[in-house]
């Protein structure tokens, strides 16, 4: 009981830690540094700096085998390089909401894999809470508000959320074998390989690095050097709710944290609001409370299975 309530407490701290890190990344976003090179940026200074760490600590940790090795690079290529790749695409060719939710399906594939490729039983609950978070996270986006649907986009928003599911799954098995931090430093470091041969560092901008950057709505008169909020990014944005995640999983099903991730979009609407003065109507208030209905019911879901 104890365990579960941990892993919970650290995937709820996960998702908080994603959801400010969107509104620090639209700081930087804001001063013409795209999404990919962010991403970019993001993935290898974590992967450099959390590297360091564990060869510092245990270099023999980082060890694997052929066995192993497979997963690990399905592990970085799919679960954390295809993830932001198909998202990126998708919010360019379609409304970046649309996009948010079909990516947010992963929980419902997920359940489905179980279910008919695991063969395993899934209890009913666990079906009403998915529906619930699902249609939650619609009326938070208020998708029918200006939604277009391009072929393209449409189906690389459905390649980030099988992606986004086959994370939780991957990781899932792996850390049952492997420390939360070697497995990060695997999965960043293959992501990082990715973004090199698709984004040359070379034609990196470098000079974001030393440009002074507003805060932003209710800060906008504080400025930052562009290294201080990207450090920040990278640490806090990134390797501390990478690792809050994966300690989650050691605990609890994929299908269990992949709900709970559910909680990001609504923590990150809250903290828009609060930083930036963002306002919510009704339906997206009501969205919200369905949101956190469905991933009680879904943790019920799971106290009930086992």
């Amino acid at each position: 009981m104890l365990k579960s309530l941990r892993a919970e407490i650290y995937l709820v701290c996960g998702a908080i830690f994603f959801a400010f890190n969107g509104i620090v990344s639209k700081i930087i976003l804001a001063n013409n540094l795209s999404a990919m090179r962010l991403t970019q940026i993001r993935c290898t200074g974590a992967f450099l700096l959390l590297m360091i760490y564990v060869l510092a600590r245990n270099s023999r940790a980082l060890r694997t085998n052929k066995i192993e090795l497979p997963w690990l690079i399905a592990y970085g290529v799919i679960g954390f390089a295809a993830v932001q790749t198909g998202y990126f695409i998708a919010i360019a060719r379609m409304h970046v909401s649309v996009a948010l939710i079909i990516e947010f399906t992963a929980p419902i594939w997920i359940v489905l894999y179980i279910r008919f490729v695991r063969k395993k039983v899934v209890p009913a609950l666990m079906w009403i809470s998915l529906l619930l978070a699902f249609s939650g996270l619609l009326l938070l986006a208020q998708v029918w508000k200006g939604m277009t649907l391009d072929g393209i986009g449409l189906l690389a928003a459905f390649l980030d959320a099988f992606a986004l599911a086959a994370y939780f799954l991957l990781g899932e098995k792996l850390v049952t074998h492997r420390s939360t931090d070697t497995l990060t430093v695997w999965g960043l470091g293959i992501a990082s390989l990715w973004w090199a041969v698709v984004t040359p560092v070379w034609s990196f901008p470098f000079h974001i690095f030393t440009q002074q950057i507003s805060l932003l709505g209710r800060f906008s008169s504080i400025h930052l050097p562009g290294w201080v909020i990207i450090l920040w990014i990278v640490v806090v944005g990134t390797i501390v709710p990478y690792m809050f995640v994966l300690s989650g999983l050691k605990s609890l099903s994929a299908s269990t944290s992949s709900t709970i991730g559910m909680l990001e979009p609504v923590i990150a609407g809250g903290f828009a609001w609060w930083w930036l003065g963002e306002t919510f109507s009704f339906v997206q208030l009501l969205g919200a409370v369905v949101v956190i209905v469905g991933i009680i019911l879904a943790d019920r879901a799971r106290r009930m299975s086992h």
